[in-house]
């Protein structure tokens, strides 16, 4: 038998072929697109035939009689047994015009295309869509009953069904599958659609909760899933069959699940927590549907809706399909069906293959480049405080991944070690001494960097002064508050002033702000840097919220206890838990690829859930923190006293909270 095909290089049709290949003596003729001939190979190879049984056939789906040329369609005319028409706009992001163009008038030239060649049997591939949202159970003698075609896909999928139904003078068989999904047996599948638009959403609840807290999820309507073999093994077989030309197949499971099953099956597919209770969203029914559209239309809560679906990499419509009305009858297709094996093997069972093929090949997370070269090569980096310590580290990785490097720092002497240092690894770094508490000296900077660079790309503002001193110590000492917020605040907060707008003009830019897990602590003796640390956070969480909308992120990393200079003071830390510089910067280089709001250590977070939720219990701890280690002899103003060995309860303090500034 003769076969033509159109659409046989798509996801269903790829494998419609190959099933169709499995008939002794068939060959395959198909439509394709000019520029697409140079896949033909890599077809071929896929079907493992020679283009002795698989031809090409040049021409475009929107063109009269699908584009061929005449002497294409003298030659085939009178030798095809079988037109299959699969070649459709599958997409819910898709818009109206291309759905009508492809979808509605692609099918009327290829059915007169169909009509052209003489062919015997005309096959369309339709979709339950074209029922629309009908309410209760739509049969397959059905058609003209089908209700709520606001949608595009959905109208377009209807009225191509009814240009076959009234303008066909082939004898047609109609075939509507459900949902399709990769193969059951591999996990295969080519694009993100239907189902797979709530693996992103899975996934991040798997990150963000341990898989053994209950969690609460939607129930919603039934929705029809079918995997990509059962569609293609049950089409072949119904094609084939005679005396059942005007008919339509629904191509689905008899049991669908419902929607808050579904994301179930693949919530335990994917080792996220269980959805245990489930909210009915049809409980939401009772509001009008006049009232949820003025809602809907206010600026806020699309923009809001806007983002939520940006976030999660979900189409604008989406939401409207979950309380999905329709149940689909296929008793007359399951008669066809019986005793030839095909059936629709329950989700669960395939789920896991699913979810896997999808995280290993169709995340969309794999295909953003994480690597710190292909997020700063040929970009201004600033980072401050870069001649020694977290900002030495940093900038040294932002050289090797290629970034056009900018530190500071106030002494001119350390600042150009560092460059001869960097200078002696084939690294280049841009440096100017520069004491950015000085508002004068900040602000000459800030000029320099507009001029001399155009502004920067991304900010790391790390430069800061650290004070280990008790209240009960500081009551003369008002002048070392003034000295934190200076550094930490004042000066950290007029740099980035200075190079916003410059950020807001290009709507793109990224600040960093190295604070303190002491801010989530509440560290004793740290009063003074830590309430200039959370200053600067207070300010990055309200300028996110302002610059949301103008391409500027801000990302605050509360920093755990770093081995570097500006502990050197205090010999305690000699015996104490510290990163080194370079896993401090290792820290700056997740902030810049990732982008995070917040970069925080578990015993950080804890700190801080501890005190919003137990404050007098996380005093307590604290407290026992403050008067179990002593005093530094340079808050007490004895340089270089020794300090005492610490004790065993210090050590396993030491331990227990890795990080935590003492």
């Amino acid at each position: 038998m003769n076969y033509f095909i159109t659409g046989a290089t798509g996801f269903i049709g790829k494998r419609l072929v190959r099933k169709i290949l499995g008939r002794p003596g068939s060959v395959i003729y198909f439509l394709t697109l000019q520029r697409e001939l140079e896949r033909l190979r890599l077809l071929l190879d896929y079907w493992d035939v020679d283009e002795k049984r698989v031809i090409p056939v040049v021409g475009d789906l929107t063109q009269p009689e699908l584009g061929i040329s005449k002497p294409d369609l003298r030659k085939l005319k009178g030798k095809v047994d079988h037109f299959f028409h699969l070649a459709a706009i599958y997409d819910l992001k898709a818009t109206a015009e291309v759905q009508q163009a492809v979808n509605v008038e692609g099918t009327r030239n290829t059915i007169r295309c169909a009509e052209a060649m003489g062919a015997k049997r005309f096959h369309l591939f339709s979709s339950i869509a074209s029922a629309g949202l009908y309410e209760g159970v739509f049969r397959e003698d059905m058609f003209e009953e089908a209700e709520n075609l606001d949608h595009p896909y959905f109208r377009t999928k209807h009225d191509s069904e009814g240009i076959v139904r009234t303008e066909c003078k082939v004898p047609w068989r109609i075939y509507r599958p459900g949902l399709v999904v990769g193969d059951s047996r591999t996990g295969e599948m080519e694009k993100i659609d239907g189902p797979y638009y709530f693996f992103k959403p899975i996934q991040k609840i798997r990150k963000l909760l341990p898989p053994w807290m209950p969690t609460i999820g939607i129930e919603g309507g039934r929705i029809n899933i079918v995997p990509v073999d059962f569609v293609v093994a049950a089409t072949d077989h119904l094609a084939h069959l005679e005396g059942h030309d005007g008919e339509c197949f629904h191509l689905v499971d008899p049991t669908p699940m419902r929607v808050g099953d579904v994301l179930a099956v693949f919530g335990k597919a994917a080792h996220a927590p269980e959805m245990a209770l489930r909210i009915n969203a049809a409980l939401f029914g009772f509001i009008p549907k006049g009232v949820r559209r003025s809602l809907m239309a206010l600026t806020p809560v699309r923009r809001i809706q806007k983002a939520v679906m940006l976030e999660y990499g979900l189409p604008d419509h989406i939401l409207e399909f979950i309380n999905y009305p329709t149940r689909f009858d296929c008793r007359e297709t399951q008669k066809l069906l019986k005793g030839t094996g095909i059936a629709v093997p329950p989700l669960r069972d395939y789920a896991w293959r699913l979810w896997d093929y999808w995280e290993r090949n169709l995340d969309p997370d794999l295909f953003i480049d994480r690597t710190l070269r292909g997020q700063v090569k040929g970009k201004v980096v600033l980072v401050t405080g870069g001649s020694s310590g977290i900002g030495k580290a940093t900038a040294h990785k932002l050289a090797e991944a290629g970034a056009i490097t900018i530190t500071c720092a106030r002494d001119a002497e350390k600042l150009d070690e560092t460059r001869r240092e960097f200078e002696a690894e084939g690294l280049k770094l841009i440096t100017y001494a520069v004491d950015i508490a000085d508002y004068a000296q900040c602000d000459e900077f800030v000029g320099k960097l507009l001029a001399e660079h155009g502004g920067v790309d991304i900010l790391v503002n790390n430069a800061g002064r650290s004070i280990r001193r008790a209240i009960e110590h500081s009551y003369d000492r008002f002048h070392d508050f003034e000295r934190t917020m200076q550094v930490n605040y004042f000066g950290a907060l007029r740099l980035t002033m200075g190079l916003l707008p410059k950020m807001a003009e290009k709507r793109k830019g990224h600040v960093i702000n190295i604070s303190s897990i002491g801010v989530l602590t509440n560290a004793p003796r740290f009063s003074a840097y830590v309430a200039s640390k959370a200053a600067m956070d207070a300010f990055s969480r309200c300028a996110a919220s302002e610059f949301a909308d103008r391409g500027v992120e801000f990302t605050t990393i509360n920093m755990p206890l770093v081995k570097t200079p500006m502990i050197a003071p205090t010999k305690l830390y000699d015996s104490v838990p510290t990163l080194a510089p370079e896993e401090a910067a290792d820290l700056v280089v997740d902030a810049i690829v990732h982008k995070p709001m917040r970069i925080a250590t578990k015993l950080g977070i804890f700190g801080q859930v501890m005190h919003a939720v137990a404050p007098k219990m996380a005093q307590i701890i604290m407290n026992t923190t403050f008067r179990m280690f002593p005093e530094s002899g340079a808050a007490k103003g004895k340089e270089g006293a020794a300090p005492p060995e610490p004790t065993a309860d210090q050590v396993a303090f030491q331990q227990m909270l890795r990080g935590i500034h003492f």
